[in-house]
């Protein structure tokens, strides 16, 4: 892709780079658009998680999910493990986008050293992404494998978690720390890549949007903030989808590393592909699909409202 042209970059970014609380405000923006996601998100969310771990046949798709949910466990059922996303995606998001645009400021400082524009191209765009998703992963693997642990409990089955402490506790008691990191490998490839595809996406419009109407970015109104979340969401699951699939395997295996049906990342991806061809990689992935504009809206949303609320 072309670079920006340096007249869409706002100035106050650069200005931004000498506030020394800019950090600070980019993390609590940050916080603001996780617990926006969360809030939105988790009932998609606990039907993808059923989705992508049930046996072969459980259910039917996602409509049946629901039905059975509601049915069996009520509606409140759908925010099962809400409390550790809660807490832990607005941590998640938080760096993400810290990172991200303490990324920014550093291509913007690289660029204007080395006598190009102030402008970041798409390249840099997408590492800096890519910076941001491999930073959250060491966040986002355990919290949400405990929050896998505790949505695929379900009414018809003896209850194996009281809590997210629980899960926490019989984790590193059965397989130590680790237990807890388990399925980090396709998180670092999901975040890594695909924060890339989601950041890229989001500023691209976001600078398109800029340069064709000659406004500031705290110009574009809510409401195409939210189609470009919209469309960073989409980005990331049409292109990282797969690997979310495998770490959800792995994260509902068995606790112990003695009756475990994956050895490793690779052994996932290659029984999924055995028992359930292609599409096993992609279970689950109508809800996430569906999940992903007014979650991502949302995200972006109250992410570039709290910045312009706190400068």
């Amino acid at each position: 892709m072309e670079d920006v042209e340096p007249h869409i970059i706002e100035a106050v970014e650069l200005k931004d780079s000498s506030d020394p609380l800019r950090v600070v405000k980019d993390v609590a923006a940050g916080t603001c658009g996780g617990i926006a996601q969360v809030l939105v998100g988790q009932p998609f969310d606990t039907t993808k998680v059923r989705l992508q771990s049930a046996p072969p046949g459980t259910y039917t798709g996602a409509l049946d999910v629901v039905q059975k949910l509601i049915r069996t466990e009520g509606p409140f059922a759908f925010y099962k493990g809400t409390l550790t996303p809660l807490v832990g995606v607005g941590a998640c998001v938080s760096v993400q986008f810290g990172v991200f645009e303490g990324m920014k400021r550093f291509y913007q400082r690289q660029n204007i050293s080395t006598g190009s524009s102030d402008g970041l191209t798409y390249t840099q765009y997408y590492v800096a992404g890519s910076m941001a998703g491999l930073a959250n992963s060491i966040l986002a693997c355990p919290i949400e494998h405990i929050r896998i642990r505790l949505q695929t409990q379900t009414a018809a089955s003896p209850k194996q978690f009281s809590g997210p402490m629980d899960v926490i506790r019989k984790i590193t008691h059965s397989s130590g720390i680790a237990g807890i990191f388990r399925g980090i490998t396709p998180t670092l490839i999901r975040e890594g890549h695909g924060m890339g595809v989601y950041f890229l996406t989001y500023e691209y419009l976001v600078n398109r949007d800029m340069a064709k109407n000659n406004i500031a970015r705290t110009d574009i109104p809510g409401w195409r903030l939210c189609v470009y979340g919209g469309c960073a969401g989409y980005g990331v699951w049409l292109s990282a989808y797969p690997f979310d699939v495998i770490k959800s395997k792995m994260q509902t295996d068995s606790i112990d590393p003695k009756t475990r049906q994956f050895s490793s990342t690779i052994d996932c991806a290659r029984k999924i592909l055995q028992t359930s061809g292609i599409n096993g990689f992609f279970r689950g992935f109508l809800p996430t699909i569906l999940r992903a504009a007014p979650v991502n809206a949302s995200t972006f949303y109250a992410f570039e409202l709290a910045m312009r609320a706190i400068g």
